[in-house]
């Protein structure tokens, strides 16, 4: 084996490959790319099972410094919720969001992401939060919507997709109106 994957034994790569969406040259390339947000190492030598990223330096990734749910992608895809990521949790966030996923892992993990209050349905305060985040509203009030503009954009998103009329979205209502949007499986991604 070269030397850039030589922190994997090929068992290793091939359980990963297995596991994503990725190509073992991928994996090793998604190692490259945690490596660099990994703090204080100047080279590729670390614990991949035991070493954790704060979520800071995660957030810091282009891809993910403009992305208005940059936090909550974190926070979903670290297995104890507090956005700080494993190697491992790492590589399950970039598998998602990489062209080879199917759009119904997408659309899952999408659900999670917008459901705020971990509550599995988007509510009034879940969706007040997607719009405020999409529209910069959370990050200076001068964006803000209006009360009513809010109340209304909401009562036609319900009107949309509320299908039972319950006031909030379940995942199966979540994925039936993201299967009319095509462009979402285009910009749920990260490149690598």
């Amino acid at each position: 084996m070269g030397a850039s994957n030589s922190v994997f034994t090929e068992k290793e790569l091939e359980d990963y490959q297995e596991l994503t969406y990725f190509t073992k040259k991928e994996i090793i390339h998604v190692h490259k790319r945690f490596s660099e947000i990994v703090p204080g190492q100047q080279n590729l030598e670390f614990n991949i099972r035991t070493t954790q990223v704060p979520m800071k330096n995660v957030l810091q990734m282009e891809e993910l410094k403009v992305n208005p749910f940059g936090d909550r992608m974190c926070k979903v895809f670290s297995t104890d919720g507090s956005g700080n990521m494993t190697f491992e949790d790492f590589l399950d966030m970039m598998s998602v969001f990489s062209d080879n996923a199917p759009k119904s892992v997408k659309v899952e993990y999408a659900f999670r992401i917008y459901d705020f209050d971990n509550d599995d349905t988007l509510s009034n305060s879940d969706l007040t939060e997607v719009i405020n985040r999409l529209t910069g509203g959370n990050d200076d009030e001068r964006l803000k919507l209006p009360k009513e503009d809010m109340e209304m954009l909401i009562n036609n998103i319900y009107q949309e997709a509320d299908l039972d009329d319950d006031d909030m979205l379940s995942f199966a209502e979540f994925e039936h109106v993201i299967s009319k949007a095509p462009d979402f499986v285009t910009s749920f991604r990260i490149r690598l």
